[in-house]
């Protein structure tokens, strides 16, 4: 592939000059031009640089949607320093894990999460935070107020970054339990904007919704990344609450471009949506990702928004994260498309042996999109990239078209929501309980979310039973929301194989 920028920063030093006048986003009133985004960028990285941050230091972002998130990752960008965002959804503890293990030296925090982080220990790992939100107040010289960083008149002096460093670290937890942080570098992002741009045909002229977390690697890459990179607009929504809300901005903001999950999705299809909606939105393609759509989603959404295309893509953290998504030429109900330009897939055995068309076995991706490697994770990153190729840990096969089906995970990732849930982190909180021998977490198929996790508990032998509202209150401290099983379940002995290993296959069986 070739680029046009060799990191984040060059996208609006260039829009800035060359666009300056045009919005780059659009937030309730408000519409900032790209020149007005560059000016916000240089301040904030000048104000980051007289607080010590320099090039390969990590910044993590605890932002809710917002202008602060945009301006936080260019400026980021202009220091050679490396973006850490992080799920906004995680309790104390979950946050203090990654910023340990990223070593971040600074925290960018929003004030509507300001109970999380008052009681995680961010004010001890990292250096100083920078509030986001109009209810700051005063806490010492450790918190600076956003606004602060805008006042300062230095000016630094963009440090050089090559397409092939290390530009943000996504943490993604793998079968460890234990969130693991893939290193993407500029490169990487780059060529899913590359990438994407062809595929969707993005212009300067579109302008595209972000309702979805924009920590989340799709939202960051693809919702972010990719409008910015050839000079778009985004129109930012800070919360999806009321939904109604996003219906309205599409409308008054003449949005072209609809970034999605299924569930979102799966609504639109049911919803009675008035008739000036219907003829005078601008849509002309949604975007699904993060899992799997149904066909009759897909069937419903083409009957009701016929001038718009809705094409379903796949991804993974470790791919930047798009790999492959249906086109404006051929869509395939129950595929999630063709590899996207510059990419490589495949379908093979255990051996790496590619296997004919229609065979299920491991998909392996190959590309710029394909990360460096997992922070301080060696071992990791050389089961996960072999010979160049990524190993997804799913299972799928494709058709003689080069169109891929998902079939099964190898792992036992649950996705709720879109939001990837992984059993052994949930498993390694529940054993901790007083009176539990052992667990295991399983998801089970859901109208509203598509999956939810539920638990099977087995319990010492002494102990006759289970304290379950102690245990949910267990969970509610040390789990983000989501995460927390939706069912539990006691049984008198968790199934397992020879070597002592949970059969989670039968207890999904005996659910049937």
């Amino acid at each position: 592939m070739g680029y046009r920028f060799n990191n984040f920063y060059e996208i609006i030093a260039h829009h800035g000059k060359k666009r300056k006048r045009k919005p780059a986003f659009l937030v309730d009133e408000t519409k900032i031009p790209y020149g007005e985004l560059l000016a916000g960028a240089d301040k904030l990285a000048a104000f980051l640089a007289k607080q010590g941050i320099g090039k390969g230091d990590k910044v993590a972002l605890f932002l809710r949607n917002s202008p602060e998130f945009v301006y936080s990752l260019f400026a980021i960008s202009k220091l050679g320093a490396v973006i850490v965002p992080v799920n906004t959804f995680l309790k104390a503890e979950e946050l203090d894990y990654i910023l340990q293990d990223s070593g971040a030296k600074a925290l960018v925090a929003s004030m509507v999460h300001e109970k999380v982080v008052d009681a995680s220990h961010a004010s001890t790992l990292c250096n100083f935070i920078i509030w986001e939100g109009e209810t700051f107040r005063e806490k010492g010289e450790q918190h600076i107020a956003f606004a602060k960083t805008q006042e300062i008149e230095e000016e630094v002096e963009a440090t050089p970054s090559s397409l092939d460093e290390c530009a943000v670290i996504i943490y993604t937890s793998g079968t460890t339990g234990k969130p693991k942080g893939a290193m993407l570098s500029n490169r990487n992002v780059l060529s899913n904007a590359e990438s994407g741009r062809r595929t969707i045909n993005v212009k300067p002229k579109d302008r595209a919704i972000v309702f979805l977390p924009m920590f989340h690697s799709f939202t960051f890459s693809i919702g972010v990344m990719l409008p910015m990179y050839v000079g778009a607009s985004i129109v930012i929504i800070k919360s999806i609450t009321p939904f109604s809300n996003i219906f309205k901005q599409v409308l008054t903001k003449r949005v072209t471009i609809f970034f999605g999950i299924p569930d979102v999705y799966n609504a639109l299809a049911k919803a009675k949506l008035p008739w000036y909606f219907m003829w005078f939105n601008r849509i002309r393609a949604f975007i699904s990702g993060a899992a799997a759509l149904q066909p009759k989603t897909l069937d419903a959404m083409a009957k009701k928004f016929k001038r718009a295309t809705l094409l379903e893509g796949y991804g993974l953290s470790e791919a930047s994260p798009a790999v492959c998504m249906n086109t404006f030429k051929k869509q395939k109900a129950g595929s999630v498309g063709t590899a996207l330009w510059g990419y490589e897939m495949k379908v093979v055995d255990e051996e790496m042996n590619e296997l004919p068309r229609g065979a299920i076995g491991d998909i392996i991706v190959k590309g710029d999109n394909v990360m460096m490697g997992y922070l301080g994770r060696p071992e990791a990153t050389a089961e996960t990239i072999v010979n160049g190729w990524l190993l997804t840990g799913d299972m799928g096969y494709m058709d003689d078209e080069g169109f891929l089906f998902i079939v099964d995970r190898k792992k036992d990732l649950i996705i709720s929501k879109g939001i990837n849930i992984y059993p052994r982190e949930l498993e390694e909180v529940i054993d901790k309980f007083e009176g539990i021998k052992a667990s295991a977490v399983i998801g089970i198929e859901d109208e509203k979310n598509g999956e939810i996790p539920i638990v099977y508990i087995e319990l010492e032998e002494d102990v006759e039973n289970l304290d379950e509202a102690g245990l949910k209150a267990y969970m509610r401290e040390h789990l983000a929301n989501y995460k927390i099983p939706k069912q539990i379940h006691v049984i008198d002995e968790l199934p397992k194989n020879a070597t002592g290993k949970v059969l989670k296959r039968v207890l999904k069986e005996n659910l049937q």
